[in-house]
């Protein structure tokens, strides 16, 4: 049975799911609707979304167009990469980064505007239903949850270009079919469905957006340099950049060189898996750059503590915990593990590729040449470590000697 709700502020893009949910809320709950559009980089115009929201009977004043760009990156993406995260070792957790700021802002327009419920576009069978909502509970329990997807019979996408058309709604199509689910963010593009539910069947070509094939890239490597303070990339090739306009210039040269792509079959957390495609190719340099300046600047010890962690970390991204308090502790520990995360690399890139070739810090290197350099040395006794190895093999001594004295025993 449906709840009564008054007003209701909807995840809105202007694409496909969410075109058709903002009339069926209007026709099934008979409800005012508030349409919230996050720009975190998606690329797209937005001003059409709100020409679409106007026409489907939508108050000016209940359209909610943002620009939270920065914020995603400084508050979100930037937090995530300092841990190294990666789902599955390989997944760079685009999408699962961008629900959590989505779900926060929309809970505050609901209580901006008086609003009792929120509604999301995210299906019955992904993970998104899961980010959205504990994000929405996170901020205010009380609210009213709508999911589409759990509720209507419009179960297939082709059913809902048939709605689309029926109400004289306007969506991009591919040929006779619809098009590919895909998610876009400044981090990352994603791609699913079409021959993709193959797993076995490769993409095809047309289907990427933002890189160039590696293939086609250029046939000259372009070196760039990335400086860092305290884990974050703040400097490229010198110029003082925003964390949005940094992760969107590391875009532009990832994407010219071919660098980012991926297909990968994950396993999401309701259970089944699903084959994926995504680009992401400034988050790529990214990661590779911030583990290159770790190399020389993180003690042993915490950086193998930060690399136990980090899956569980990730984990905790993808299922939708961003907000959780175990999140927010493990983030505490890898935030002042970057206080010494200070210094510059220099990458090249080429052909899909992302090859570290330079990495200094004046501050905080740990490497020094004195004691692991081949040539002879002042720093360093050799002869130490024989007493260093056979204290740490003390246990394998003793568990040898006795396997000795039982062979010896055997014997006689």
């Amino acid at each position: 049975m449906k709840k009564d709700v008054k007003k209701v502020v909807l995840a809105y893009s202007g694409g496909l799911d969410t075109s058709i949910i903002l009339k069926w809320l209007q026709d099934e709950y008979k409800c005012e609707v508030v349409t919230f559009t996050a720009d975190i980089g998606q690329g797209e115009e937005l001003e059409p979304a709100r020409k679409k929201a106007i026409s489907l009977g939508i108050k000016p004043e209940n359209i909610f167009i943002e620009d939270l760009k920065e914020e995603f990156v400084r508050d979100f993406v930037f937090p995530m990469f300092r841990a190294n995260a990666i789902y599955e070792g390989e997944y760079l957790l685009g999408t699962s980064i961008a629900r959590p700021l989505i779900a926060k802002r929309q809970a505050e327009i609901a209580k901006l505007t008086g609003a009792d419920a929120v509604s999301h576009g995210a299906t019955g069978k992904g993970n998104d239903q899961v980010r959205f909502e504990i994000g929405y509970l996170s901020f205010n329990p009380d609210l009213t949850i709508i999911a589409p997807w759990r509720e209507w019979d419009l179960n297939s996408r082709e059913k809902l270009l048939q709605y689309a058309s029926k109400h004289g709604i306007s969506i991009e199509k591919k040929g006779n079919k619809s098009p590919y689910s895909m998610d876009a963010n400044l981090l990352h593009i994603s791609y699913e469905g079409l021959v993709l539910e193959d797993p076995n069947q490769e993409p095809e070509d047309s289907m990427w957006r933002w890189t160039v094939d590696p293939l086609n890239a250029p046939d000259k490597a372009e070196v760039i340099e990335l400086e860092y303070k305290n884990g974050d990339p703040v400097k490229l090739n010198g110029k003082a950049l925003s964390p949005a306009s940094m992760l969107t210039q590391l875009n532009e040269l990832g994407s010219k060189h071919g660098v980012g792509r991926l297909d990968i079959v994950e396993n999401r957390y309701v259970g089944m898996k699903s084959r994926g495609c995504y680009e992401t190719p400034g988050g790529t340099i990214m990661l590779k750059a911030h583990r290159a300046i770790e190399s020389i600047t993180l003690d042993r010890e915490a950086a193998h503590l930060k690399d136990e962690l980090m899956p569980r970390f990730a984990s905790l991204i993808y299922n939708g915990f961003w907000f959780s308090p175990e999140r927010e502790m493990l983030q505490a520990a890898i935030n002042k593990s970057q206080e010494s995360v200070n210094g510059t690399v220099r990458v090249k890139l080429y052909k899909g590729n992302v090859i570290i070739i330079g990495r200094d810090s004046k501050t905080d290197n740990l490497f020094n040449q004195a004691f692991s350099t081949f040539e002879e040395d002042e720093v360093y006794n050799q002869k130490d470590a024989a007493g260093f190895i056979k204290l740490n093999a003390l246990r394998f001594i003793i568990s040898g000697k006795n396997r000795l004295a039982q062979s010896k025993k055997e014997k006689k």
